[in-house]
């Protein structure tokens, strides 16, 4: 009652002030000041699922403050959506978020662009407010995946908030799933998120599409920071975000992801990376994708990842990789990949990195990307597993190479595959 009784004052302040100090809302002391918290007995809000996370959220983006996770297991059957001006600060580990018991079906007609409806075979364990994926053989990644939320269900006949973005064919494997993050950020500004976990709870939980969906998502959004977050076992991308600008990831685990641990991409410049342990994802560590451009890549280890630690490529230009650890992936520590010369990963620089004991080469550069400068790195291959420092594809140009360091490789420290 307590608890009640203070979140209905709470909720008239924040109405009034709203309603007489809208133009001020960003830089009242007062504003910045306020809190509601979530999660027990004592606090404002004392559940402990996504919908009481929500509720909070919600109360406090009218005028902008923070939101107080207090430690304990919240239940998560749909993302928790961050609004502009909130800060969402857990306990410390001891916040975990964690998704639910997945559930899937296929449907049993054409799901059809723009269409409201998907008509099922079984309905059970989906729930109004739910977020689903639409997928069929032919579309079924990326920006060919429909996301949305569920609005209404009535017998097998599910009702969701978005027209579908393409023709879905049920006898190509149509499937509808309730596949989503843990958190999101979706046409927002000014958001923190730190100090807590969101476990994706793989063991339970169908792929999620990494563009539509992560352990934390963020979407058309810029002034983010992800700030000592551990974002453990989701099945798909740890902390994707996409369209977005001035985004910082720090003091971050991604760790046992079903996919890439980090993947920035699809026009987000000012990115910033720092200080954050990447290990055990069954894809790369960091996957750099489209048009990250104007970034900071430092003081991270990437390590014991499914494929490549670091891989970048479409128009990832003008990017500083400074002082990381860069060990035991199954294939190359770093990977150019390949790009005609117009859209490769031009004027990038790597320095005093350790690249070490990768099971392929220790650098691979398969794309025209000019003036690419590797300085003051380490090479390391104690295991013998990097079978070349720096491995040259023949579409491939030779960076400008400054006081590296080299243990011995198999097939050399410089490699062009032409003299193979």
């Amino acid at each position: 009652m307590k608890a009640l009784s203070t979140l209905l004052l709470l909720a008239i302040s924040i109405l009034s002030f709203s309603q007489t100090n809208r133009a001020d809302a960003l830089v009242s002391p007062k504003i910045a000041e306020r809190q509601i918290t979530v999660g027990g007995a004592d606090a404002d809000v004392t559940g402990f699922t996504n919908q009481s996370i929500q509720f909070a959220i919600n109360a406090v983006a009218q005028t902008g403050g923070t939101v107080k996770l207090n430690p304990g297991v919240y239940e998560i059957i749909a993302p928790v959506q961050m609004k502009s001006n909130v800060n969402l600060v857990g306990s410390g580990k001891e916040t975990i978020l964690k998704r639910g018991v997945g559930v899937q079906t296929n449907y049993i007609d054409d799901a059809d662009f723009g269409e409201l409806k998907i008509t099922v075979e079984n309905s059970d364990g989906f729930e109004i407010g739910m977020k689903v994926q639409i997928t069929d053989d032919i579309n079924k990644s990326c920006w060919n995946v429909s996301a949305a939320y569920i609005s209404d269900i009535v017998d097998n006949v599910i009702y969701i908030d978005k027209g579908l973005i393409r023709d879905y064919r049920f006898d190509l494997n149509g499937l509808i799933s309730n596949a989503s993050s843990v958190i999101e950020v979706l046409d927002a500004k000014n958001v923190t998120i730190s100090n807590l976990t969101a476990d994706g709870n793989r063991a339970e939980n169908f792929f999620a599409d990494g563009c539509n969906s992560a352990g934390v998502l963020i979407l058309r959004s810029e002034n983010i920071t992800v700030d000592n977050v551990h974002v453990k076992d989701y099945n798909g991308e740890g902390i994707s975000w996409q369209i977005t600008e001035n985004v910082t990831i720090q003091n971050c685990e991604i760790s046992g992801g079903g996919n890439k641990g980090l993947h920035p991409g699809t026009g987000s410049p000012f990115t910033v990376i720092k200080n954050n342990n990447i290990h055990h994802n069954d894809l790369d560590g960091l996957f750099v994708c489209w048009r990250v451009y104007h970034s900071k890549i430092t003081g991270n280890k990437i390590h014991n990842n499914g494929r490549f630690g670091i891989c970048t490529g479409h128009k990832d230009t003008d990017a500083i990789f400074d002082g990381n650890h860069i060990y035991n992936n199954k294939s190359d520590g770093v990977n150019l990949r390949g790009e005609r010369e117009n859209n490769a990963p031009h004027r990038n620089t790597f320095a005093n990195n350790i690249i070490e004991n990768n099971n392929g080469y220790g650098f691979s550069i398969q794309s025209q990307a000019h003036d690419l400068l590797l300085k003051d790195n380490f090479f390391k291959n104690s295991a013998k597993t990097q079978k070349a420092g720096i491995y040259i594809y023949k579409g491939g140009i030779t960076p400008k190479l400054e006081n590296n360091k080299f243990d011995k490789h198999e097939l050399g420290e410089v490699v062009f595959e032409k003299e193979l």
